[in-house]
């Protein structure tokens, strides 16, 4: 896996981190965990649907809900 992007907010909690597996089957390509251990496997069609929302505003309103 390679990782792509760590995503630390202002919480000293630990950081969710975003991989890409290529050697993965195309349905569990991409990889967010999660700072307690979890983790989401997607393809990378879906993680595009989540780019594209965050692109458009559509997740504007529960980026500034904190």
């Amino acid at each position: 896996m390679k990782s792509i992007a760590r995503f630390c907010g202002n919480c000293s909690c630990g950081c969710p981190e975003l991989f890409v597996d290529l050697s993965a089957p195309a349905e569990r390509q991409v990889v967010i965990t999660d700072d307690f251990g979890q983790r989401v496997e997607m393809s990378i069609d879906q993680f595009g649907s989540i780019v594209e929302a965050a692109k458009s505003g559509t997740l504007d309103d529960l980026a500034l809900a904190h």
